[in-house]
């Protein structure tokens, strides 16, 4: 098997910093997940999240990690690397922004910054309703590889060879 870098755990990027998950974003990570629509999490679902979040890392060398606006020091999402439906070989580039932040370029910057681990390639996978999030991907890189049909509807997946 291959070896590959860990991923830094602590970026920096011109406006944002992306660092390792704390028992303390437990209530921003709530809110985050509250956005889907489906209910409002509690903070212990979502410090357990956080919990396993780490144990993955720990386990993988990869992360999800949360990103904060370097001035006002705010919690706005997360961002990373993640096994999802891909593999560790070549994981899939995942990231999550509070709508109030959406349009604004923060999700270009912050998947910019997390994907150098030696990888030859990353995916992404996501539903075909999500304008948005394919746009950021086209912009990184990304091209269509194909689609599937899932439960919930159908998936774009998409590839970006890496240098």
């Amino acid at each position: 098997m291959a070896t590959y870098e860990t991923m830094a755990f602590h970026l920096e990027t011109e406006r944002l910093v992306l660092r390792p998950w704390a028992t303390s974003d437990a209530d921003d990570f709530s809110a985050l997940l509250a956005e889907r629509g489906k209910g409002t999490p509690t903070v212990e679902y979502a410090r357990t999240g956080i919990e396993e979040l780490l144990a993955a890392t720990q386990e993988t060398g990869i992360a999800l990690l949360p990103i904060q606006r370097r001035e006002e020091g705010d919690f706005i999402g997360y961002c990373g690397l993640i096994i999802g439906r891909s593999s560790l070989e070549e994981p899939e580039i995942a990231y999550e922004l509070f709508q109030r932040v959406h349009g604004q370029g923060y999700a270009t910057e912050a998947a910019a910054a997390a994907g150098a681990t030696g990888r030859r390639r990353l995916w992404s996978t996501v539903g075909t309703w999500n304008t948005p999030s394919l746009r950021v991907l086209e912009k990184l890189g990304f091209a269509r590889d194909h689609v599937s049909t899932e439960d919930n509807g159908e998936v774009v997946w998409l590839t970006r060879p890496l240098p």
